[in-house]
């Protein structure tokens, strides 16, 4: 029984790290919120319905689980849930929700500017500003380029959105393949990349990561491409093999690669992926606009209001799957 079938306002234990979760104001409005950091979880989650974890990538709750012995929802201030699953976790009768839909605008505008960027040679025009030298230089067309979007939820999808609205052919790849889609041309599945890939300019990585997407873009993956071609990854960086994108980067394999993430992540000085030329690296920023963390809270307290009300709720991750399923 919930708390709100009970008469009582829901307990929320609020894991954070540094700073507090934001709009706390309007969750106590709702709940009796304590407070805390991982070395005090146990004791919050003491007869707490809920956990904000706030600290999204802290193993704090599989560390104490045995004191979630009350919880009936967790929630996450993150669309990727990969890091925080754990086998009683799957097995609990635990409603999990997650931050799906609130970076994706922002990390699909980041994924065309990774476009832009490279069609546009913006990196080799600033080296030549730095150098004062006035190089006139050819550049491509982003229009009329074919990409394949690897992932199609919530963040695929406002991916195929911005890339369609310039002029870009886009087809998706996913769990499942589709043969018509509203925002993809096609959907192929995701086990058929290295038939597929040699089709397009750009393949971009926007998958959970899941056991089935670990690792996906290996060397057959990369040595199916295109040599014209450019990877860009604004998922997780485990979905590449990173000794077999640096082995296709400096063969000549592909053109080029973008990424906001990569693994091991941070990358570790003296990486050969610093040193490249063709390599673009941003420190996994996509999601993350001046704004971000109030739109964070402002799901939480929307989905707060729903527990509240019986109503339900939204971003339910498929524990097993580790996202939350497409419609």
């Amino acid at each position: 029984m919930t708390a709100a079938r009970e008469g009582r306002r829901p307990i929320v234990a609020a894991l954070y790290r540094e700073a507090f979760p934001p709009r706390l104001d309007e969750v106590e409005e709702f709940a009796e919120v304590r407070l805390t950091k991982a070395d005090g979880l146990a004791k919050a989650m003491d007869g707490a319905d809920v956990l904000y974890q706030w600290h999204s990538f802290s193993p704090a709750l599989k560390e104490n689980w045995v004191a979630a012995s009350s919880l009936k929802w967790v929630h996450v201030s993150a669309a990727g849930v990969s890091q925080l699953m754990f086998d009683e976790l799957v097995a609990s009768e635990v409603t999990y929700t997650n931050s799906r839909g609130v970076l994706s605008r922002a990390i699909a505008e980041f994924a065309l500017g990774f476009v832009l960027d490279l069609a546009k040679d913006a990196q080799g025009s600033f080296k030549l500003q730095q150098q004062q030298r006035w190089q006139h230089r050819t550049t491509r067309k982003v229009q009329g380029q074919s990409a394949l979007v690897v992932g199609t939820g919530s963040i695929g999808r406002e991916i195929a959105r911005l890339f369609r609205a310039v002029g870009m052919e886009v087809d998706g790849a996913a769990r499942t393949g589709r043969p018509r889609d509203a925002d993809f041309g096609l959907i192929y599945p995701s086990r058929e990349l290295s038939r597929i890939v040699r089709y397009y300019d750009y393949v971009v990585l926007a998958a959970p990561l899941t056991q089935e997407t670990m690792g996906l873009v290996d060397a057959k993956v990369l040595g199916a491409m295109k040599p014209s071609a450019s990877l860009i990854n604004v998922g997780r960086g485990q979905l590449v093999q990173t000794d077999a994108l640096v082995d296709a980067l400096e063969s000549g394999s592909i053109a080029a690669a973008a990424l906001d993430v990569v693994d091991p992540e941070p990358l570790p000085e003296g990486h050969a992926l610093w040193e490249m030329e063709n390599v673009i690296i941003t420190p996994h920023m996509c999601g993350d606009t001046v704004d971000y963390l109030d739109d964070l809270g402002k799901l939480f307290v929307d989905n707060l209001k729903r527990y509240c009300n019986g109503e339900p709720l939204q971003n339910i991750v498929d524990k097993s799957l580790g996202y939350v399923p497409g419609h």
